[in-house]
């Protein structure tokens, strides 16, 4: 009898540089993402081993392995040993998850999509926007490595911005490219470049070439400045409303050319790992205070002025790149990623500079380097079916999905001195209401760097030295804000949403409205915004239980949410996990829902 069953088509899409990653798709569908560092405890962790391996719990054989990286794997640092092939077709070979047969060092069952760094970033957010055909700003760190001849000068550049415009089933076009190199060039250098090299024979894009940082090296440039590593530029936009306006900083960007470019004289580009602020650019600035011991220079005015100019000035370069874009494409519906787009200041501010334009925006809550794994694997579904089929993407909760009995739990809860004890919802609202920190752990963890109730920590808002104190126990500076997690239905009572329907992916800084930040002191910013999640019984059943019956003691229908990690730390990921961080921190409560436990470890 012949068999009519289809075979399903795996495609698993990695990401191998910084916040490494997996996604693996069944039939278009995504089985689970994440990112490496949950597995590894390395915080920002690159070469996704691990998680190549977490796919062997769903399938043992995979269809297609796609690279995602801004190098090609010919210039992987790590080789197997006697045969010579890459490490990542060598593990999937070793695994079984591709055949071992083949050509080691031309695997057809391997696409390597390393030089399209940025458009990947554009498939994430496009497949992801639940729109038939947008434009695509990303804005970036450093994408991918192109040379070109300037002035009969071999020169290495990096996409830092870029423009494309997308359409099922897989058409996205590039339409205009900033490229930024550390070698001194004389001006800009307007080219019009063959788009084959990104996989689009025959077509041409604007090319813009310069000797300028790009925005988010600008951005990475104020973090190191402030004492951070560039990557941490999450800190810096938290820092900026302690800023103000200083007249000792010059601008940034230079708008009197044709395209606004950054200051040179202000900012080094050091491609491919960064840039530098001239040390020269504070008048009044102590020569060698950084190299002061035990200094915190989040406590320097001028280091929050600088916080402050350019979360203000990379902002404005932002939007103007945003307008551009339509104009190009003649498409109004816009999807934000690469690194700029976790910046959810700055895309608050957005929805006041587009207001009356017709531009409607989708930001990409997993817009760091992770979502080039997503991007990949889809591209490559949307790629060889030709399927215009969308799927449901609107959930974030894509992590390997754990099952554990209550004797597992309570055992293991005694392996880390603790004690596991039946709960009701009642008591958790108990003990948040009494000024105890509870963290909760339940399903699939959230892609992307928002903890939204399934690997969060938990505090009730009202307490004025809230934030205070969570930063002392979770080991964070003085100055990082928390988030909320608000009943869907108040938020517009609560917060000026700007038009926003909803904000399930913490992707906006929002405004409270007047009235109600006195009632929520410990989530509120010291610019009066705050950083929501609205929640629906659908997409989170406990958690928004949770927060209903907060509302129903306290008339409040916000928790204070914040990500279940140290300092430094990785979300945690498993419940060994999550054990670990309460035995070593003050944190005393982890409460598991779906199996009506409360664990308690006093330390």
């Amino acid at each position: 009898m012949e068999n009519n069953l289809k075979k399903p088509v795996w495609i698993a899409g990695i990401a191998r540089g910084h916040n490494a990653g997996v996604c693996l798709l069944r039939d278009g569908e995504i089985v689970f993402s994440i990112e490496e560092e949950r597995l590894s405890r390395q915080k920002y962790d690159g070469g996704p081993y691990a998680s190549m391996i977490k796919i062997l719990e769903y399938t043992d054989k995979l269809d297609y392995l796609v690279v995602a990286h801004t190098q090609s794997l010919e210039h992987t640092a790590g080789r197997v040993d006697f045969t010579g092939d890459n490490v990542y077709t060598g593990l999937a070979r070793k695994l079984g998850l591709i055949d071992r047969k083949s050509n080691i060092h031309n695997h057809p069952q391997v696409i390597d999509l390393s030089h399209i760094h940025h458009k990947l970033h554009a498939a994430c957010a496009f497949y992801r926007s639940g729109w038939n055909e947008a434009t695509a700003v990303i804005v970036d760190g450093a994408g991918t490595f192109i040379d070109f001849t300037i002035s009969n000068e071999d020169v290495t550049t990096w996409e830092v911005e870029s423009v494309f415009k997308a359409s099922y089933p897989a058409n996205i076009d590039t339409v205009y490219k900033h490229y930024a190199t550390r070698n001194p060039i004389d001006g800009a250098v307007i080219q019009q470049l063959p788009s084959d090299r990104f996989g689009e024979t025959g077509k041409v894009h604007e090319a813009l070439v310069t000797d300028r940082a790009g925005i988010v090296k600008v951005y990475e440039a104020v973090t190191q400045y402030c004492g951070w590593e560039s990557i941490e530029a999450g800190k810096t936009m938290g820092l900026f409303p302690y800023g103000k306006p200083n007249s000792n900083i010059p601008k940034l960007f230079d708008t009197s050319t044709k395209v606004a470019l950054s200051n040179r004289n202000a900012i080094l580009p050091t491609y491919p790992n960064g840039a530098k602020v001239n040390r020269n650019l504070f008048t009044e600035l102590e020569d060698n205070d950084t190299d002061e011991p035990g200094i915190d220079l989040s406590t320097k005015q001028n280091r929050r002025d600088l916080a402050y100019a350019v979360q203000t000035q990379t902002q404005e370069q932002v939007v103007q790149l945003i307008k551009k874009s339509v104009e190009m494409t003649g498409i109004n519906k816009v999807v934000i990623s690469g690194g700029y787009g976790l910046n959810c200041v700055a895309n608050y501010w957005y929805l006041d500079q587009l207001k009356n334009s017709g531009i409607e925006i989708y930001v990409e809550p997993i817009s760091n380097d992770a979502g080039t794994a997503m991007g990949a694997a889809l591209l490559v579904h949307y790629t060889t079916t030709e399927s215009v089929e969308k799927f449901d993407m609107n959930s974030l909760y894509l992590g390997p999905k754990y099952t554990y009995s209550k004797q597992n739990i309570d055992e293991l809860a005694k392996q880390y001195g603790g004690v596991a004890e039946e709960c009701t919802t009642d008591m958790i609202v108990e003990l948040l209401v009494n000024k105890n920190i509870v963290s909760l752990f339940q399903g699939a963890s959230e892609n992307g760097p928002r903890a939204l109730g399934n690997r969060s920590i938990l505090f009730d808002p009202r307490f004025e030295d809230g934030k205070d104190y969570v930063n002392l126990v979770k080991h964070r500076e003085y100055f990082r804000p928390f988030a909320g997690t608000i009943l869907e239905e108040y938020a517009k009572e609560w917060f000026d949403m700007r038009g926003l329907k909803n904000s399930p992916h913490m992707m906006y800084a929002v405004n409270c409205n007047p009235g109600y930040a006195e009632k929520i002191p410990s989530i509120i910013h010291i610019d009066g915004t705050c950083r929501i999640q609205t929640i629906t019984q659908g997409q989170n059943f406990w958690y928004r239980n949770l927060i209903e019956a907060f509302h129903d003691h306290t008339g409040i229908p916000i928790l204070f949410n914040t990500s279940f990690n140290l300092g430094g730390e990785p979300l945690v990921e498993t419940l060994e996990d999550a054990l670990w961080t309460l035995k070593n921190s003050d944190i005393e409560y982890l409460y598991l829902p779906e199996y009506d436990r409360l664990i308690s470890i006093k330390n």
